[in-house]
């Protein structure tokens, strides 16, 4: 593809993992693998992803975010860039914890109302994580037509609400599925699509309305 001034990111999140299954925050523990319903949404991403072509590919060095691309990547040459300011969220000792347990935290309803003020117990700011991601994709989106970006819930909403003119604190108004699609066009900021699951045949949340209650670090979806 030709390089060009407009560039096309499209946003991925890693498909459904272990850690949603058991509703735990993974945080950055790289032994969190896709769960069954994960692998079949993986398999199911990959048509929609072979209608598009990209000039740069690029993900969290984490295990299921490079997982989520294996059946669409298999047969074909083009390389996956590992960028370390698409992993997800350092979320410090909360990681690992069961999100039913997190709720019950004075800090959660500041992290659900006004998460600009928030920094995780030995973590990351979500100030910070909202930052570096920005950056990164602004960085990697120069000189390109369109690339893909292979990242995590809370990373993804943080991208969407920049480009939407959110503040941070609003930024959890967004939701992003398991291996759902978001577009936006650079640099006009243009969001073109936001959390569209039209490609899984099981978990799309126009055939199930009932969603995780749990939204920290991304949620499971459609349930």
């Amino acid at each position: 593809m030709a390089k060009s001034t407009s560039c096309e990111v499209v946003l991925v999140r890693h498909a459904h993992s272990t850690a949603n299954l058991k509703g735990v925050l993974a945080g950055r523990d790289n032994r969190v693998t896709l769960s069954p319903r994960g692998r079949q949404e993986a398999t199911e991403l990959a048509p929609a992803l072979s209608k598009m072509e990209f000039d740069g590919m690029y993900s969290s060095p984490l295990r299921r975010c490079k997982e989520t691309l294996v059946p669409y990547l298999q047969g074909r040459s083009e390389h996956l860039h590992l960028e370390d300011d698409l992993i997800e969220m350092e979320y410090g000792s909360w990681s690992g914890k069961a999100l039913s347990t997190l709720s019950r935290n004075e800090l959660w309803k500041s992290i659900q109302s006004r998460p600009s003020t928030v920094r995780f117990p030995e973590g990351e700011s979500f100030g910070e994580m909202s930052l570096r991601a920005n950056q990164a994709v602004l960085k990697l989106a120069t000189g390109k037509s369109r690339i893909l970006i292979l990242s995590h819930g809370d990373v993804i909403k943080s991208i969407v609400a920049f480009h939407l003119g959110l503040s941070l604190d609003q930024f959890q108004r967004i939701s992003i599925d398991p291996a759902s699609i978001t577009r936006i066009q650079l640099p006009s900021s243009q969001v073109i699509q936001v959390n569209s699951t039209a490609h899984l045949s099981g978990t799309s949340t126009s055939k199930k309305g009932k969603r995780d209650r749990f939204q920290l670090g991304g949620g499971s979806g459609a349930l």
